[in-house]
């Protein structure tokens, strides 16, 4: 088959589309497929399992390059820190910026720019109510009891030197007597010879 096409300058072209049916070829039925479809999922995983790897090994160069920078970071300038961070360490000198006193209820009460023996005052009624409520743990409950209970408790506990003597313990020979000063400090066991 040809086709003649003319156009304006006289010149055609011609297309012709070869008859191949004629030509057999034995050995060749037909194409099994186009693609290999085992070989092309290998490779689709493999390049998968490279992608991860190279995501997470770039992830730890970008950590370990960005710590190390960090490592060797100058520290900030004094225009740079915070109030908190230009303070000078503790202890801290009195009227100072940042000088204070915590109590041991855990409130920081701040003496910058107070009298010196502010301080002393401070800790003195902090002492003071602790001896009259009781010392109190971190929560705030009481763990002990007053100084005034504690020896008024104490001196009730104390065998008085002028009451009657427990006579039963010393019929049977229980107890310690007192060292006087003629014994040298020497105590004798009631009971023994």
């Amino acid at each position: 088959m040809s086709k003649h096409d003319h156009k304006g300058n006289g010149h055609g072209h011609v297309t012709e589309t070869p008859d191949v049916s004629h030509i057999k070829n034995v050995d060749v039925v037909h194409e099994t497929s186009d693609v290999n479809v085992p070989a092309l999922l290998k490779f689709v995983l493999a390049l998968t399992v490279m992608t991860v790897a190279v995501y997470f090994l770039m992830l730890f160069l970008f950590n370990f390059l960005s710590k190390q920078e960090t490592r060797n970071e100058p520290a900030a300038g004094p225009m740079a820190m915070t109030e908190q961070e230009s303070l000078p360490p503790e202890p801290r000198l009195q009227s100072a910026p940042g000088f204070g006193v915590k109590l041991e209820n855990g409130q920081w009460v701040t003496l910058e720019r107070r009298e010196p023996e502010a301080e002393y005052r401070i800790l003195r009624e902090q002492w003071q109510r602790a001896l009259k409520e009781g010392p109190k743990d971190q929560s705030g409950r009481p763990a002990g009891i007053p100084i005034e209970e504690a020896m008024q408790k104490f001196v009730a506990e104390q065998p008085s030197p002028t009451g009657p003597k427990n006579t039963e313990h010393d019929a049977a020979g229980y107890g310690e007597s007192m060292p006087t000063a003629a014994s040298s400090g020497r105590v004798s066991v009631k009971g023994r010879p």
